[in-house]
């Protein structure tokens, strides 16, 4: 742990802050807690760290806590980083009273890859999962070593509520090599995993993406007592209950709730979009998430258009024949697919509105039992979302901004106000918590905690590297024989730099774009002769990290590719306003 970072153990309070706090609080008795987290690092005495206790009967006495924090760690799924507009609570709660980490990456960009790093620390090339289905999904995932064991086994009571990885419930555990559906992974005190139905489990609906039928695996006994209750708040009241059940004891707590908004899911309803129909007499549907009749329309005045559509009602983008082979077969929206995509928009905001409303109430359910001055809050994503953007209807997977980009707040103890332009990726967000919890990392991490980022940027000296596996029809068309270094199952491996993104494809197709200059990815450099010197130096990187593990994931990239913390920060809200003029918005 860095000197930085050790600086933000116990209660993590900055020290600029503690004369400020303890001035606020002393007339409520309370100074000597508030400073019982510092003494650590002020040289008196500190308490020592607390033995795994059971939990204090409701009107007993609160007993003296550990000296960590609790961490509240909330995992939208498919949320794009522009999506924080539709949650008001959130961005006040956390954003106006935390850190907006405005370089938030999720390197692959899919719900299991990036679950699976989030629980471990690692990319995908070294946890294994690389899809949400098999030979690549949820049963290549070993979770006998993750962020819950190692915060259990550091005293933590370790608490999960909601979507797993997908395939949970049906596929085999790695662990055990039996169906999962009533598996629970080691290192979990409390357990509410979010299932699908097996075939022949007796249970005829529901699941995990029912919005109104969820099945939930409670300790490894199957609850199927909720059909008919919408999902969010039905689990925003679970993990309140949890708070309540656990700020008692003598251990923290690290609560991980996984909502499922604003991933599509059942059921269908009247007003979900039409069909999209491709040139060769496909149909695709846009998938919607479903959500509450009382939020239907509350932002439709708002959301005139897809938010990944021009604000000027041009094309989603006029010339894609620099675009890899996936993205050059597209045709451009018609007039039905654009109120589709918005319409699909528009659910999509409501959805997250309806987390919203529950984000608030766990907040208030942390104040009201007094937890929430010790308790560091995470709000993320595991992955952005195409909304129209190059065309892409809808969809995931792709290294582009819109899939790549997700929002990540940080709120607590010790977290000042403002913005953070340092980058941020899922295995950091885990090293964060990790850090925090002075915990032992399960597995050899691939990312750096943030904590030396909380009192001001460092610079941007690490690159991201990207990675994704798309199926056999996407890269139907690829060449008999891979690009070099495509001996793995990814069909795109990038790096992203404070400036430059660098993709190279299995099927020798690739993408180079100046994001100072090009921050809406409209023009591709890729073998340009002008850019030569470019793409050979970013080739180099890319080899570097294509296959990083543990520490080589972590090397500083060459000094003319990093920025310090004043030139990231110009550039990131240089590249900001240029996504804000093309779409209208930013955040």
């Amino acid at each position: 742990m860095t000197k930085s970072a050790s600086g933000l153990r116990g209660r993590r309070v900055l020290l600029p802050l503690v004369g400020m706090l303890a001035l606020g609080l002393v007339v409520a008795g309370v100074v000597v807690a508030l400073y019982s987290r510092l003494t650590e690092e002020a040289g008196r005495p500190s308490r020592t760290r607390a033995e795994p206790a059971e939990l204090v009967p409701p009107g007993s006495p609160a007993p003296r806590r550990s000296s960590r924090p609790n961490i509240v760690m909330v995992l939208a799924d498919d949320m794009r980083s522009d999506d924080l507009r539709w949650m008001p609570h959130v961005r006040r709660l956390l954003d106006d009273q935390g850190l907006d980490f405005r370089n938030s990456f999720s390197p692959n960009p899919l719900c299991a890859p990036a679950r699976a790093s989030l629980l471990t620390g690692q990319y995908s090339q070294n946890t294994g999962v690389f899809s949400v289905s098999e030979p690549h999904g949820f049963a290549r995932f070993d979770d006998r070593r993750t962020i819950g064991t190692s915060l259990n086994e550091a005293g933590y009571n370790t608490l999960f509520l909601g979507k797993y990885l997908n395939g949970y419930g049906t596929d085999a555990s790695k662990a055990t090599g039996r169906v999962s559906f009533r598996y629970v992974p080691p290192g979990w005190t409390e357990w509410a995993g979010a299932v699908n139905r097996p075939p022949h489990s007796g249970y005829s609906s529901g699941g995990t993406y029912s919005y109104y039928h969820v099945i939930l695996n409670r300790n490894g006994y199957i609850d199927d007592s909720h059909r008919g209750q919408y999902q969010t708040p039905l689990e925003g009241r679970i993990a309140s209950r949890l708070v309540e059940r656990y700020h008692r004891s003598s251990k923290p707590f690290f609560l991980y709730w996984a909502p499922i908004a604003p991933h599509f899911g059942l059921p269908r309803e009247k007003d979900d979009p039409v069909h999209v129909r491709w040139p060769d007499g496909r149909h695709e549907v846009l998938k919607t998430p479903a959500r509450p009749p009382s939020l239907r329309g509350r932002f439709d005045r708002r959301i005139p258009r897809a938010s990944g559509l021009p604000a000027d009602g041009g094309p989603a983008e006029r010339d894609v024949r620099d675009k890899p082979r996936p993205i050059r077969s597209l045709p451009e929206l018609d007039r039905s697919e654009r109120l589709g995509v918005r319409s699909l928009t528009r659910q999509r905001a409501e959805s997250l509105y309806a987390l919203d409303l529950q984000v608030a109430r766990l907040v208030r359910t942390l104040r009201r039992t007094g937890e929430y001055r010790d308790t560091v809050v995470m709000f993320t994503s595991d992955n952005g979302y195409f909304l129209g953007e190059h065309r892409v209807r809808q969809g995931k997977i792709k290294p582009h901004e819109p899939s790549l980009r997700v929002p990540f707040l940080m709120a607590g103890p010790g977290v000042p106000h403002g913005r953070r332009y340092d980058p941020v990726t899922t295995e950091d967000v885990t090293a964060t918590i990790l850090d925090l919890a002075d915990a032992r990392p399960p597995r050899p991490p691939d990312g750096t905690s943030v904590l030396p980022s909380v009192p001001g940027d460092r610079g941007w000296r690490v690159p991201v590297l990207t990675e994704g596996l798309e199926g056999e029809r996407v890269f139907r068309r690829a060449r008999r024989q891979p690009a070099p270094g495509f001996d793995d199952p990814r069909t795109t491996i990038g790096i992203r730099t404070p400036r430059w993104k660098y993709v190279r494809y299995v099927d020798g197709d690739g993408e180079l774009y100046d994001l100072d200059h090009d921050p809406n990815e409209l023009r591709s450099h890729f073998g340009d002769p002008r850019y030569a010197h470019v793409q050979r130096e970013l080739a180099r990187l890319w080899r570097a990290y294509e296959d990083c593990a543990g520490a080589s994931c972590r090397v500083a990239m060459p000094t003319d590719l990093q920025r310090d913390p004043a030139a990231d920060r110009t550039a990131t809200q240089h590249q900001e306003r240029g996504v804000r003029a093309r779409y209208g918005y930013w955040r």
